[in-house]
């Protein structure tokens, strides 16, 4: 049974100057013909009265074209209708298409969804364009439209490819171990390939996780009561995000702002003053939460004490008030919130720093999804290394294929397809 043609606005929600909307499917050219006349020469946009298919009422005058399968986005049979982009001109073009037999709307991401299974993009890919569909700074979207271009999925087929190479050599040791032509020590030579393979899936797996970049890195700032924590906050995010006083104790909870300073996306967190000497019950849930907060901070900001600052490998010393002459020796940064002295010095230092905490742009950068499959990659690796018997390595190499495999779509990943296209805007 052939699948429904779809059809969905691909553009920006109306109105708008022109909107496209576009169908996917196999009767996509009886749908164009139905509304605009005779099909137009492949890939050539032409200039079309679009009627009604069942009382010929003209509905738009718009550019139309065709694109016969498989060389297209989705790999079946498009068109596209570049129409203008009222609100009544869309409701009454779509209307047309619903009203043809086998036609219907379009789900959330089911055009990409159709690129997944015709073969036209892998997973890794079709991650990297919802990325890029998200992605609201430039160090996002250069990542999100490498990943989208293949980089990851590169990086994944060079990895398969050596393992076919590896599960070759012990074929080989299997079916010829008893003859002369065959290398006394492919054994080793096989170990030795396993380990450079299992190398690079260390290196990999040691690299910043990408969730770093999509969500915005996790930036804490603590202290104890009144050092200016909050004052830091609504400076650093432009904006009266937290609640400013004199008085000891005023933030009582985690306060959140997401910020993008020079290209890259932040979670500012201020937090309730570190002490232990507190008799306010609310309070001391406040420090509870502040001090869960460091242990998953990315960066710790501190405005406190030298001697009594968290053991956290990313912190920023931070020597706060300097418009009241603060000064604290060995401090990495001297800053007033409240007039701007020094901000910009430390929105430079965070800036080096953070740049060391996200996935560098000219490699892959993986997911929690892909990282928990090149985990069991290279354990399946180092279980093959340490066997014996050459028949437990070949599984564990069919083990290892899989675990790439899943990567990029190629087996069991029927569970998280919905949950992934399920992210995509209509018409994507």
């Amino acid at each position: 049974m052939s699948p429904d043609t779809i059809f969905a606005v691909s553009s920006g929600a109306p109105p708008s100057a022109i909107s496209v909307i576009r169908i996917s499917g196999p009767h996509s050219g009886a749908a164009l013909t139905a509304l605009a006349g005779e099909l137009p020469e492949p890939r050539r946009a032409v200039l079309r009265s679009l009627k009604h298919p069942v009382d010929s009422h003209i509905l738009d005058s718009a550019l139309v074209l065709w694109f016969p399968g498989p060389r297209t986005a989705t790999g079946e049979d498009c068109a596209e209708l570049h129409c203008h982009g009222g609100r009544a001109v869309i409701v009454a073009v779509s209307a047309a298409l619903g009203a043809i037999d086998g036609c219907r709307p379009a789900e959330a991401g089911e055009f990409t969804r159709r690129a997944f299974a015709n073969g036209v993009m892998d997973l890794a890919e079709a991650e990297a364009l919802s990325d890029l569909l998200a992605a609201e700074t430039e160090r996002q979207r250069k990542q999100a439209l490498d990943q989208a271009g293949g980089l990851l999925s590169r990086q994944i087929e060079d990895w398969r490819q050596r393992l076919l190479q590896g599960s070759a050599l012990v074929e080989s040791e299997l079916d010829f171990s008893d003859e002369d032509d065959v290398d006394a020590a492919s054994a080793e030579k096989l170990r030795r390939f396993l380990s450079d393979l299992a190398s690079e899936v260390e290196t990999a797996l040691a690299t910043p996780p990408a969730e770093r970049l999509h969500d915005g890195l996790r930036v804490v700032i603590a202290g104890p009561p009144n050092a200016g924590k909050s004052t830091l906050l609504n400076r650093l995010v432009q904006r009266e995000a937290a609640i400013v006083t004199d008085i000891a104790g005023t933030t009582r909870d985690i306060i959140e702002a997401p910020v993008t300073l020079n290209g890259i996306a932040y979670i500012f967190t201020d937090t309730a003053g570190l002490r232990e000497d507190s008799a306010d019950a609310v309070e001391a849930i406040g420090i509870n939460r502040a001090q869960q907060a460091l242990v998953r901070a990315d960066i710790v900001l501190w405005l406190g004490a030298a001697w009594d600052k968290p053991d956290h490998p990313a912190l920023i010393d931070i020597a706060a008030k300097a418009d009241l002459g603060a000064d604290k020796a060995g401090a990495d940064c001297v800053v007033s919130a409240k007039t701007g002295e020094g901000v910009e010095a430390l929105i430079s230092q965070l800036t080096k720093l953070a740049q060391t905490l996200l996935p560098p742009l000219d490699q892959p950068a993986w997911n929690a999804r892909q990282r928990g499959l090149l985990r069991a990659f290279a354990e399946a690796l180092g279980r093959a290394q340490l066997g014996e018997d050459m028949l437990v390595v070949g599984e564990e190499l069919r083990l290892a294929r899989l675990a790439l495999d899943q990567i990029t779509g190629r087996s069991h990943v029927e569970d998280m397809l919905d949950t992934l296209f399920g992210k995509f805007c209509i018409g994507k």
